[in-house]
């Protein structure tokens, strides 16, 4: 199954190689202290903060001005924190939002109450921020909060949508953190993981307007035919509480630290260095997994066989975040978006010579699985038959996770402490010669 020159193993650590060199590019440690605004001359600095990487991101703020006096609080995912010195970390479930989500939203605007325009709130955000800062709106219960993410989760509406309906049931999100904050100066420090990297999208946008409407989120609803709590609902209907639009919050600074598009941008470069030519593909790539998996099937196909529009060794790049659509009336399998692509992209490839594939998220967790993602190439599909695993029933089934971990193929980093969403590599090498 190898040329000349490219082994499976050889193939395999160079996906890993790109992967890593992506993951490395968006670690807060290296990349948060170029963006910190100026030290302010007087009042206080509070810092509040939720998301995979709030932790983090808060011990490389302490790094960054070890003699600030800095007081706040940020919540993360279990098992994320790192220790600090001054700012409050807090850990709470993700992505199904729990009893301490409620609690930390409610300690972070207090840690906010009653500032003056001397005082700097450093907000720091990131991908898992709405689950981990999850404060029920008038009327609801934390219960209804958690019905509305489980659907959300499975019907297979995109962040953006899903964050549209997460910010109208929301007492934090979708600007309220920074109406809550006024009138000190507010900055917020930002890791993307959504597509076009928009702050109203990240995390729910806690920090910055909000141009969308209740009556967007009740378009959102019915378009799929989500069946939600009578008290979310309810709450939905409500058009005169509208979250802080456009123009009604004071001016405030928001700077994006990380992105996918920076990570693609090192994956390539770690590519480059191994003489293996980059193409990326885009950092904002949407739609079903399974469909995405089939489509650069093809596009692989045609560059082994053509040698063009690169010519191999050649890698093809995307980031971005697909969606596995679950049927509710069928039980929870085990899978994420990356190996659902991945399984998909093998079934499709039907052990094709020459083409490896590699998909992760970035934070070192697929879904709600212990994996990244996984790695497949030409002989994925027969090595799963022989440990007695059925390739188009899992996929069908989306329990793509069972698959790769029969195969000893899922890559599983732990928590990276970070998160730029998927990175995905598709690596195609020179064909054998006849």
């Amino acid at each position: 199954m190898a040329n000349l020159t490219w082994t499976d193993a050889a193939a395999r650590a160079a996906l890993r190689g790109i992967f890593d060199a992506a993951v490395a590019a968006a670690d807060p440690r290296v990349v948060l202290a170029r963006h910190l605004p100026d030290r302010p001359k007087s009042g206080r600095v509070v810092v509040v903060g939720a998301g995979k990487a709030a932790a983090v991101m808060a011990a490389a703020l302490e790094d960054a001005w070890p003699d600030m006096a800095l007081s706040g609080v940020v919540v993360t995912r279990y098992e994320h924190a790192v220790p600090t010195r001054h700012i409050e970390v807090l850990q709470a479930s993700h992505p199904r939002p729990d009893a301490n989500s409620a609690a930390s939203a409610t300690k972070i605007l207090a840690a906010v109450h009653g500032l003056t325009k001397d005082d700097l709130v450093i907000a720091l955000i990131s991908g898992g921020g709405s689950a981990l800062m999850a404060l029920p709106a008038p009327g609801l219960e934390l219960a209804d909060k958690i019905a509305v993410n489980r659907v959300l989760l499975e019907c297979g509406a995109t962040i953006g949508e899903m964050n549209v309906i997460r910010k109208h049931l929301s007492g934090i999100k979708g600007g309220r953190l920074a109406a809550a904050a006024a009138p000190a100066r507010l900055v917020t420090l930002a890791i993307s993981d959504v597509p076009g990297d928009s702050p109203a999208v990240i995390a729910s946008g806690p920090t910055v307007p909000d141009a969308s409407l209740f009556a967007d989120a009740r378009a959102i609803v019915a378009r799929y035919r989500m069946k939600l709590p009578p008290a979310a609902m309810a709450r939905l209907a409500q058009d005169h509480d509208e979250t802080p639009k456009p123009g009604s919050l004071p001016p405030a600074d928001y700077r994006l630290i990380a992105t996918p598009a920076m990570a693609l941008d090192a994956a390539a470069a770690a590519a480059r260095a191994m003489g293996i030519e980059p193409m990326i593909l885009g950092d904002a790539l949407e739609g079903e997994s399974r469909d995405m998996g089939i489509i650069m099937a093809g596009m692989a196909t045609f560059i082994e066989k053509n040698g063009f529009p690169a010519k191999p060794p050649a890698v093809m790049l995307s980031g971005g975040e697909t969606t596995v659509t679950l049927d509710p009336a069928k039980p929870t399998t085990q899978g994420g978006r990356n190996t659902e692509f991945l399984l998909a992209l093998a079934v499709q490839l039907k052990g094709q010579r020459g083409v490896w594939a590699l998909a992760g998220d970035t934070d070192g967790i697929d879904g709600n699985q212990d994996a990244a993602g996984a790695l497949v190439g030409p002989d994925t599909l027969a090595r799963a038959e022989k440990a007695g695993l059925n390739p188009r029933a899992l996929l069908d089934a989306h329990d793509s996770y069972q698959l790769f971990n029969g195969i000893g193929d899922l890559i599983r980093t732990g928590p990276t402490l970070t998160n730029v969403n998927d990175i995905r590599a598709i690596l195609i090498v020179p064909r054998e010669p006849k």
